[in-house]
């Protein structure tokens, strides 16, 4: 057994002592989240953070519900010829950065296409639904932003595994190499920093919680505090975005983003005026507008630089949360929303656009399903939805879908 502790410990997985209560169970799928999903005899569903599909796992149940329970992975009896070992030694240290760094990147595409693919059929009622996976991107030095916490001896990391301790790391696997060298200095008196650096043009930009915590050795020339900024290039158009303001982790993910929601938009776009709803600093409105665009978002750091970026262009920018801004008539509606997605009342503004299409982008897969729904009593048919992997090692995802209003 002690033999098989240390096996499974070198797969990344974490091993729990012990046997009392455990149970051999075989992992059906991969659910939401990133769990895998078993079943007791009795059919009770058994939730397992780091099985994969088709192996037999030695399970110690650790809550217990009616319906389901969760459990901590004791020891990997039969394993999936995609579980590898993971590349960042951070990993064996309990980082919950990269919670699947045990999964073969081939694998982690098809398991996120499967996991949209099932909560679209399950919560979206669409059985068919057309899912695809987009095109690979590096899964190594590829995130721009990192926000991390910050220990008692003034070391940054990342937070532990279902955990909120501190997890001091001067490395990171997936960290581009501009931010490396931010990892390796002091942060006392910082509770949180959030760094940022341009591939295009190498500037950083950090910004600490409290503000004013930044180390004495910070290079010359980063950008400190709110109202620092850097620019940053997809498809041509400089974008300035602020400390505050968001942008999306990794800038050939961004340009990645921008190729599949064109696709998607299709004849609409150049069809008459475009609605950016959730458009942050512009991305969408400064790569594909070519005519009027109507931005909405509500971060006021967001939206003075999208100001900026679309300034000289037929644009207008309304700062306010997507639910009360009155719609205005649009031939194609593009909408990034956080995690929670559209909602009710969202999508009844932007069905109210009148656009004949909508193009949704959705950083969750049963938030987009609850959205397809809501969108499909609005009048809009979901054509079809392309995963694509921003996040490497997690089991986040990114989706671009398609609806076409069907005419009433």
């Amino acid at each position: 057994m002690a033999g098989d502790a240390t096996a499974a410990t070198r797969a990344g997985i974490g091993t729990v002592g012990g046997v009392d209560g455990e149970v051999v169970l075989r992992v059906e799928r991969v659910a939401a989240g990133g769990d895998g999903l078993t079943r007791e005899p009795s059919g009770r569903v058994v939730f397992v953070p780091g099985g994969l599909p088709g192996e037999e796992v030695r399970v110690r149940i650790i809550e217990a519900k009616r319906d389901f329970a969760r459990a901590a992975l004791v020891e990997v009896v039969a394993a999936s010829p995609g579980r590898v070992a993971p590349p960042c030694p951070h990993v064996a240290r309990g980082c919950g950065g990269c919670s699947w760094q045990h999964v073969d990147p081939a694998l982690q595409a098809d398991l996120k296409r499967a996991v949209v693919a099932e909560a679209l059929a399950r919560t979206g009622k669409l059985r068919d639904a057309d899912v695809r996976s987009g095109p690979a991107l590096t899964s190594q030095g590829f995130r721009t932003s990192l926000r991390l916490g910050v220990d008692r001896h003034g070391r940054p990391g990342l937070r532990g595994r279902r955990r909120h301790d501190v997890v001091a790391v001067d490395s990171c696997w997936v960290a581009h190499p501009g931010l490396v060298e931010l990892l390796e200095l002091d942060w006392t008196g910082a509770h949180e920093v959030s760094m940022r650096v341009s591939v295009a043009t190498g500037g950083r930009t950090v910004l600490t919680d409290p503000p004013g915590a930044e180390p004495a050795a910070l290079a010359p020339g980063v950008g400190c505090g709110a109202a620092s900024s850097l620019v940053e290039v997809v498809e041509g158009q400089r974008l300035r975005v602020s400390a505050a303001s968001f942008f999306q982790t990794r800038a050939d993910g961004a340009a990645a983003l921008v190729a599949l929601v064109r696709e998607a938009a299709g004849e609409a776009l150049g069809a008459g005026p475009l609605v950016d709803a959730y458009g942050g600093v512009g991305l969408f409105a400064t790569t594909l507008a070519d005519g009027p665009v109507t931005l909405v978002e509500r971060s006021a750091s967001s939206c003075a630089d999208a100001r900026h970026n679309l300034d000289g262009r037929p644009a207008t920018v309304v700062e306010a949360a997507v639910e009360r801004w009155r719609p205005t008539p649009a031939a194609l509606v593009v909408a990034d929303p956080a995690r929670g997605g559209l909602g009710r009342a969202a999508a009844a503004v932007l069905a109210g656009t009148g656009a004949g299409r909508l193009v949704l982008v959705s950083c969750d897969p049963v938030s987009l399903a609850r959205d397809a729904a809501l969108l499909a009593d609005l009048g809009y048919r979901h054509r079809s939805s392309t995963v694509l992997d921003l996040f490497p090692h997690t089991p986040h995802v990114e989706v671009v879908s398609r609806f076409d209003r069907v005419p009433s």
